[in-house]
Parts: C-alpha cells; structure tokens; sequence
C-alpha cells in the first residue's frame, strides 16, 4: 500500500517508522533536519524494547512524492495551512486523506448526522474555507490518535506510550467502508492498535476530554502529566473540567463512555511526559488553543452547557500562550 505522511515530527515520524517496517510503500512530507535524517538514513523508532527502522522516501515538496493511496495528516491543527496548497498531487484521483489533529477537527460538521444538535461556527478551525475547497467530503476520514511521543534527535522517535498506541479511524458520515476497513488492518498489521468505531466523534471527544485537562493545565503550571495530578488540588480540579467536558460533549449527542478503550494499563503513578501543547509553549511553537480548547468552548456555549472551571482554565492557557506570542485571539 502507497502511503504518505504529510508532517512526519513526532507521532508521524511514529506512524512511518511501524508502517515502512511492515513493508508498505511509505513517503514522507517533513522539513529542516528531521527531512536532512529521513533522507540518508530512515526514520527510527524506539518503544519499550522495540527498535524500529525504516526507509522512506522524504521530501519537502508534495509534488516529487507522486499519488497515494492514504496521505495521513498528522500536522497540527496550526500548521493545516499548508495543506490545501500541496495536497492534489499527493492524493492523485483516488486517495483518501486522513486527518489526525488533536481538539475539534475542521470537519467536524461534514457527514454529521441530523439527530445531533448543529454545532457552533468553526470557521476558524478552516479560514477561508481552503482545507473544504481542497478536500472534497467523499476524500475525506477523521483519525483520533492515542500515542505520546518526542523527537530526541533528528530522525528518531521516542514513544513514550510503549503497548498503548492507538489510531481510530472512522469515516466522516460513520458508515463503513472498504477503504476504512483495508486502511485499519494496515495498521493493525504494523502494531497500531485501530479499533473498529460506529461514531468517530465518540473517539473525538473522549481523546478531546482528556487534553482539556492536559493540555491546558499542563501548560498553566508547566509541568508533566504526572506531576500535575500529583497534587490533589490539581486533580480535583481536573475532575470538574472533565466533568465539564464530557456535560458538552453529551448536549451534542455524544456519550463518550462509548469510544474504543486504548489497549493496554495505564502507567503507574500517571504519564512522565509533558502535554504536545507544553512542549510547544516551551520551544516557542504556534499552540493549538483554537482547536483544543476555544472550540470545545464554543460548543459548550452554543448548548448553553456551564463550564465555569474550564473557561478558567482556558482564559489562563490562552493568555499565557498569547502572551510569548504562539495564539492570537
């Protein structure tokens, strides 16, 4: 199978490694010096035990990389710009694009059944419209992604989450499909753990639920997920936003208690890693406030849902990512 990762940092450089081991025709899009490592020598991936390493072809610029049968997104909601400008020669005729963003997809509303309340404007998650203009709905599937990982040095990836990787896919619309069903045992077959869903918009708000909690108070205090929950004042307030979150999620008709369990036992004593928004506050990268925590807002003011601890802590995230100048309100 032809496919291509468009982002190959850290959870793409993750995905190519397991899916060029296994035999697939893997390409990569990345830049500076990840692009410089994949190119003479392969991506590398180390997990637990595992040592993974894989050739792929990489380049910078789409059009060298030819058609594919999946592209997998795995950039973030931040960098989705650039998408819309390179994706036509990569998806070819027939390929099928898969989104893997964390937060509220840009897609959301597409397919989105009739019984479920409309959501709010997320015109932000798409400005312009470009990423709709460029993917037409019958291209598209959504991808939820449980697996924390770091680029240690160029071309290799550390995953933290050895066992308890995941990836759901699911189409927009939630019908199933054979090209969701041949792209899920690729995966499986390459050690990604990808459970069936009847609703990928469970998978999304259960993953969502949880980075209200991480993503924004790992960011206030500046710490790991561990530490965070270390505290009991911390975890008690964790417990309200998650409280919250799951209040939101069901005014738009989802039950999260239904997602795909992650396989696996979590690790004692919580995750030792810092949050992929953390990382990105820290190194001075564009954050994914819009997508992770203003969107989830919006919908819980346009369900008039009451979410007093997370419009604390989103209003504190935001204005400390704002203020290094990585979110513009």
């Amino acid at each position: 199978m032809r496919i291509c990762i468009f982002g190959a940092g850290a959870v793409g450089g993750h995905f190519a490694a397991r899916l060029g081991a296994a035999g697939h025709d893997v390409s990569v899009v990345a830049r500076g010096a990840q692009l410089g490592a994949m190119r003479e020598q392969g991506v590398t991936l180390l997990s637990g035990e595992e040592r993974i390493r894989a050739r792929v072809r990489a380049s910078d610029d789409p059009a060298e990389l030819g058609a594919h049968e999946f592209v997998i997104v795995t950039l973030k909601a931040t960098g989705l710009g650039a998408v819309p400008h390179a994706i036509a020669p990569l998806m070819g005729r027939e390929g099928v694009v898969v989104f893997c963003q964390n937060g509220i997809p840009w897609w959301y509303a597409q397919g989105l059944s009739a019984a479920r309340p409309k959501p709010p404007e997320l015109s932000r998650l798409d400005p312009q419209g470009t990423l709709a203009l460029a993917i037409p709905p019958e291209r598209l599937l959504g991808g939820v992604v449980y697996s924390a990982n770091e680029v240690i040095e160029p071309g290799v990836v550390e995953n933290r989450t050895p066992g308890r990787n995941m990836l759901t896919v699911g189409e927009p619309d939630d019908r199933r499909s054979p090209r969701l069903a041949a792209l899920r045992a690729a995966l499986e077959d390459a050690g990604l753990h990808s459970p069936e869903t009847g609703d990928i918009r469970q998978a999304v708000w259960n993953k969502l639920v949880n980075n209200l909690v991480s993503s924004t108070l790992c960011v206030i205090v500046e710490e790991t997920v561990a530490a965070m929950m270390a505290d009991p004042a911390l975890q008690a307030l964790a417990a309200r936003i998650r409280e919250e979150g799951r209040a939101i999620a069901a005014a738009h008709g989802v039950a999260i208690e239904g997602a795909p369990a992650r396989p696996g036992a979590p690790p004692a004593g919580g995750l030792a890693h810092k949050p992929s928004m953390l990382q990105d506050y820290e190194r001075g990268r564009s954050m994914e406030i819009e997508a992770q925590v203003m969107a989830p807002l919006a919908f819980a003011r346009s369900a008039n849902v009451a979410a007093p601890m997370l419009e604390l802590a989103a209003a504190l995230a935001a204005h400390k990512a704002a203020a290094k100048g990585l979110y513009q309100s």
